[in-house]
This record gives C-alpha cells, structure tokens and sequence, in this order.
C-alpha cells in the first residue's frame, strides 16, 4: 500500500504484512483504547463494588454503553481524540474529555464528573501499557517463541541418530550429533520462555504521588489501598502498593530483559544454522521465483537467519535501554519513561518479526546427511580423545603425550595409524576390541539418549502465573 512505502520504520513500511497484528497492542490508537478500557473499568468499579455515596448500581444496559466505548474503539474515535488533543495538548486529559462526550446527554450524564475520578495520568497509562504489553506477550510474542521452539524440537528428535563433527575453536572436535546440539538449543530457550511466561505485569492506581491523598479527602471513609488492589488484579495485574507518581517498572525491566536473553540464544543459533548452511550441513528449499544474487544466478543465500540476527540485534538495543532507563525517575515523577514507553512496541515487534523470520528459515531447510557424514567419516583424529583417556585409566604413563604427538596439528591421520597404536597398547583385550570398533559416527556418547530424555514442556497462558485475572481486555 502507497501509506507504507512513506512509512519512516519498516516496521510500518517494509514488514508492515508481518507485523499488522502488532498494530493492534502498540499504535497511537491502541494505547487510547486501552486509556479507554482503563478509564471506563475504574468508572464502573467506583459504582459497583467501592459503592461512593454519590453515585449507583450500574444496570447491565448501562455496563454494555460503557464497555462498548473501547470495545468498539475505532479509528474515527481515535481521531476525535487526536482533535481534542488539539485543545489540550494532553493526551491523557483528552481521552477523559472524549468519554465524556460520548455519555453526554445519556442516562450517566449526571455523573460525568467520575470519569477520571482521583487519578492522574499515571493511574491511567501504567495500567494501560501493563495490559497492552501482557496482551502482545501472551497472544502473539509467546505463541510465536513457542512455535519456534518447537520447530527446533522436532527437528532435533528426527536428527537425533545423524552423527556430526563437532568444532570448538572451529577445529575438529569430538563428534555428537545434529539432534543432540539443536536439543541444547531448545532447553536453553525453554528455560527462559518459562521465565519470560512466569512475569506477572504490575500495576498501580493511587494518585499523584502513591498516596491517595485526594482519594482520601474526597471519601475518608473507604479502604483506598484495598480498593485499588482489588481494581488493579481486576485488570489481571499484580498490585503494586508503594509507587511514587510513576510505577517505578522494575518488573518492566525483569520482563525486557529475559526476553532480551531469549533473543540471545536465538541469534546465537541463527549464527550457528548460518555456518551450518555454508558449510552445506543444510541445504535451503529453492523457492520458485525467488533471486539470491543481482549477478550470481546460482545464489540461495541464508537470508531468513540473517534477517532474524539483525532485527534481534535492534530488539536487544532497544530492551536494554528500555530496562535501563525506565526503572530510573528523578524525584516522584519525570517525563522521560512516557517518551521511552511509546517505543515498548517497536523493541517487541523486533523480536516477534526475528522469530517469524527463524522459523521460515528452518521450514525451508533440509538436513545434507551425506555431507555431515563426509565431513565426519575420515577424522580419525578425533579418537585420540578416547584412546588416551582409557589410556589413563590404565596408568599407562605419557598417554595423552602419545596422542598428542601422532595427531596434534596433523591431517590426514588414518585409520590404520589408529589402529596401529591401538594394536600395541597394554590393555585388557576387551578394551582393546572396543577401541578398534570405535569409528568417528560412532563416538557419540549418550547423544542420542539425551535428545530421547529431553521432554518439550512449552506452557503458559492466562494473564499471569495464576491465570486471567478477570481484565476486560482480554477479549
């Protein structure tokens, strides 16, 4: 669409088509409908379960005019906000003035002045950038995290026998097997997943500095901590009692930065599918169509992985300022967190497009067992690790010296170099039987055992780790 190609971010422009539901949590006109919801569910507490002298049971008639104001939230509202904004140059003071105008004249026309009653702004945008950031967690970056997850566990269960060269320092080393490092992949990021799923939002709805000073002068005799907490778990969140004017977003920061850890150990197996790729261990689907190369017709280049290793690059810079800056405020309140807060969407979106762009990577890979065996077959060297080792457990002296002088910084050491060292070692000839049957595919230890051992436990859901606390936002 032509709104997209004069789009500043590609998160807008270029990846707008894998990102559009990402719009729905993190646009100019979400963040007003969740103000909506916000201002409209504290309206409605303050009636039905605080009962302040002053106001009334709300009927269900009522209830459904109320909700379908951020139910129905659309584009010509926000709009209108946008206009009133216009007059106030406050954006929060103009979603009060909008929900008004819309129950002007209507039968809560006579208590329009409990819109907004004893909040600052805070109250209303804390609360509302918990529930959009728990909502995209949940409903789109978690499903994404989990299916990629997934994806890497299949694949290692069906590689789980494939015995393949190992390489630290990038140098031949002992052998394990594809499904074996890919199941080392998926328990690292399970584990993160499960914390990442475990963060419970915070919130906090107690005035201009976490006092409820007004709060309390207005109605002295109402429990306005407990009231708030009972408003705040409403909302699926978890109460925060002791804030200054700003929800000090430490759990912000906890929840940034362990998806910024997930995002770690994803690029670092992007790198790692990248190296496997050029070394031919995967080959890559050819998509009809598709060009790899302005002048080398012959190119199918790991762009997937190198998509997703860049754009979890950006996410990460932007999860650590965000963790970094946003815990930190002068005094009981700065604007520096609301500026830094409308960037919350972009850090995430980053992420979620890396992951949509992994999985697409590994759908259109396949596994070159001929070319990991190749590679594999002929390093004998690598079983001087093993000879030497039962060597020692002989006592037999200078064991590890031995190895090191027939096959340190040498290629091409063949079998019957092996063989013949291992021929002349006095060793039970139990040991020495094994030794001479030992190939480099078969010196795997319990590789395979480890990948069968390995149990997917990929959970979450709800609102938190008790479940959905009841917000009207869940839908």
């Amino acid at each position: 669409m032509e709104h997209n190609l004069l789009a500043i971010s590609p998160l807008d422009g270029r990846y707008r088509d894998k990102l559009e539901s990402a719009s729905h949590y993190f646009s100019e006109a979400a963040l007003m409908r969740y103000r909506c919801l916000v201002e409209i569910e504290w309206l409605i507490f303050l009636f039905n379960d605080l009962k302040l002298d002053g106001t009334k049971e709300l009927k269900s008639t009522e209830l459904r005019i109320l909700r379908s104001i951020y139910e129905q939230f659309d584009l010509l509202n926000a709009k209108r906000v946008k206009d009133i904004e216009k007059t106030t140059n406050h954006d929060v003071k103009a979603i009060e003035y909008f929900i008004k105008e819309q129950l002007k004249d209507g039968p809560l026309d006579p208590y329009l002045e409990f819109v907004h009653f004893a909040c600052t702004s805070e109250d209303i945008n804390n609360l509302s950038y918990a529930c959009m950031v728990r909502d995209f967690v949940q409903r789109e970056l978690a499903p994404s995290a989990s299916g990629l997850i997934q994806e890497m566990y299949e694949l290692a269960v069906a590689n789980k026998k494939v015995a393949m060269l190992s390489r630290t320092h990038g140098q031949t080393a002992t052998p394990t097997t594809l499904g074996k490092e890919l199941i080392n992949v998926v328990a690292r990021l399970e584990k993160e997943f499960s914390i990442m799923n475990s963060i419970m939002m915070p919130g906090k709805i107690n005035g201009a500095v976490g006092n409820y000073n007004a709060h309390i002068e207005a109605y002295p005799k109402v429990d306005w901590v407990k009231g708030s907490q009972a408003f705040v778990e409403s909302l699926g969140l978890e109460f925060n009692k002791y804030t200054t004017q700003i929800e000090p977003h430490d759990i912000f920061a906890r929840l940034f930065d362990s998806i910024k850890r997930f995002n770690t150990i994803v690029l670092d197996f992007d790198r790692d599918m990248w190296t496997y790729i050029s070394m031919g261990y995967f080959g890559q689907r050819v998509v009809k169509g598709e060009v790899g190369s302005s002048t080398m017709p012959h190119k199918v280049n790991p762009i997937d992985f190198e998509n997703s290793e860049g754009n979890l690059g950006l996410a990460n810079a932007m999860l650590e300022h965000l963790s970094a800056k946003l815990p930190v405020s002068r005094m009981q309140r700065d604007l520096t967190d609301s500026t830094v807060c409308r960037n919350i969407g972009s850090a995430l979106s980053y992420a979620l497009l890396a992951y949509k762009s992994t999985i697409k990577g590994l759908s259109k890979c396949e596994v070159n067992k001929k070319v990991i065996l190749d590679d594999l077959k002929d390093r004998w060297e690598v079983l001087a690790e093993p000879i030497q080792v039962v060597m020692r457990r002989y006592k037999i002296e200078g064991a590890y010296e031995a190895l090191k002088e027939l096959t340190r910084g040498k290629s091409g050491i063949t079998k019957a170099a092996i063989h013949k060292l291992v021929d002349g070692l006095k060793i039970p000839a139990a040991d020495k039987k094994r030794l001479l049957a030992l190939t480099p595919d078969k010196y795997i230890g319990v590789a395979e055992k480890l990948v069968d051992e390995y149990e997917l436990d990929i959970s979450g859901g709800g609102c938190g780790p008790s479940g959905c606390g009841g917000c009207q936002g869940c839908g």
